[in-house]
């Protein structure tokens, strides 16, 4: 047996101004952040100096308007204001290693555009892109595409499979070796090489072929995020990486072997797919620092903004006194998985309202790490061993305090434990993230 020691994967997760639902109102933070393209840059070379393998943008097709409870709107935003694939084309060529995912939908999406799109993400940054694929959640959403409320979550996963079905065949339209530019023949490509898809599916019907060479990587690599049953075998048949929402190890082991245990039957190896759970860390040079840190944290979230949050899984919550203990509430149908994580902390640890925003409004239900950069360290060692993730999507609190805090921070620790590179494997995110690359169907 090997006695090589696992290698920690880890992506950043540039989610606006930090994943603290109030996180502009820190001195820390640049107010107009999310509006600026040096801001985003920023981060993405911290992370790339931190040799992380990826940068992440989530994205919501929709600005909130929606004032519950009643005056919230305008105190935060969710997103940001760049549109992820034209964010991220403007990042390639100030970046060299780190790989670049977007999201797009799968509901609003046509298969053709998005394997366009990242097709050509992919060739400018050398085969570093990434898609994340989501089929989105909200009826706010669906009336920016001209429909009343969202699909229910079994139309849209059934749209979804084949959405990705049709993208990766068009992904897969070449021969590596189609492209010939061959001068003396006069031969620029080899049309044998190259096929026509033909698909015609419940959904969608596609000709094809895709006018772009094979990518250096294979394809884009393919993120997911959705713990549901139809997410989970999603991601089984499809994905190389899964993001996940799990506060606890014991909850993490529990997805981790049974997202794994359902690959066998697609005909995959349980390593083609890296699990990085959400990670927000909290640092301090001692533990009691790292504490009165987050303490100041929690205090900064604006009540209504906290609530807001809560309410979008569970109904308006402002008619219940702030201080009591959480009451029996309902749960969004659409929401279930991560709304129930939310009820399981509040009732174990016997929450008021007021502190299941306080945890939930920074890092959302991700596992919050309080400490120092040992123990930080520590905990993702304990999880990477105890087969709880492959990885990590670093989330940071405040942008880009946070991420400079752990770059600078366990970053080294990590190295020195042998769990994390010290130099970048590759020129490819595949390569970087120790995936295999797609056999061709030529």
């Amino acid at each position: 047996m090997s006695d090589k020691r696992p290698q920690i994967k880890l992506g950043l997760s540039m989610a606006g101004y930090g994943y603290h639902h109030s996180a502009w109102l820190s001195p820390d933070v640049p107010a107009d952040g999310v509006s600026s393209f040096d801001f985003y840059l920023n981060q993405a070379r911290i992370a790339e100096r931190g040799l992380f393998d990826m940068a992440f943008l989530a994205d919501f097709l929709t600005f909130s308007m929606i004032d519950t409870p009643r005056g919230v709107s305008g105190r935060s935003v969710r997103g940001g204001s760049f549109e992820p694939l034209t964010l991220l084309s403007a990042l390639t060529p100030m970046t060299k290693n780190i790989g670049l995912a977007a999201t797009t939908s799968t509901t609003f999406g046509v298969p053709f555009h998005v394997a366009r799109t990242f097709a050509s993400l992919d060739l400018l940054s050398g085969g570093r892109a990434a898609w994340n694929v989501v089929t989105s959640f909200q009826d706010e959403e669906a009336e920016n595409f001209g429909s009343a409320q969202i699909l229910d979550k079994s139309s849209r996963y059934d749209r979804a499979e084949e959405f990705v079905d049709v993208v990766l065949g068009l992904w897969d339209s070449m021969a590596p070796d189609a492209f010939l530019y061959d001068r003396a023949s006069g031969m620029l490509f080899d049309p044998t090489k190259v096929r026509a898809l033909n698909h015609e599916g419940r959904h969608f019907r596609v000709k094809g072929p895709l006018g772009a060479p094979r990518s250096v990587q294979g394809r884009p690599v393919i993120c997911q995020a959705g713990a549901s049953e139809h997410g989970q075998e999603l991601a089984a048949r499809t994905a190389d990486v899964v993001y996940s929402v799990q506060p606890t190890l014991a909850g993490a082991a529990n997805f981790y072997e049974g997202l794994k245990s359902r690959m066998a039957k697609y005909g995959r190896d349980r390593d083609e797919i890296k699990i990085m759970p959400g990670l927000l860390p909290v640092l301090g040079g001692t533990e009691t620092e790292a504490q009165a840190k987050f303490k100041a944290m929690q205090e900064m979230i604006d009540p209504l903004v906290g609530l807001r949050y809560l309410s979008a899984l569970f109904g308006d919550l402002s008619d219940y006194p702030i201080d009591d203990p959480v009451p029996d509430l309902r749960q969004d149908k659409e929401l279930a998985t991560r709304a129930q994580v939310i009820l399981n902390l509040a009732r174990e640890n016997n929450w008021s309202i007021r502190q299941l925003y306080q945890r939930t409004a920074i890092g959302n239900t991700h596992n919050v790490v309080v400490g120092t950069p040992e123990q930080v360290a520590d905990v993702m060692q304990e999880w990477i061993e105890g087969r709880g993730a492959d990885g990590f999507n670093v989330l940071p609190a405040l942008s880009p305090v946070s991420l400079v805090e752990f770059v600078d921070q366990v970053i080294p620790v990590l190295q020195r434990r042998g769990l994390y590179r010290t130099a970048y494997e590759g020129t490819t995110l595949r390569a970087n993230l120790g995936l295999p690359e797609p056999p061709s169907a030529h």
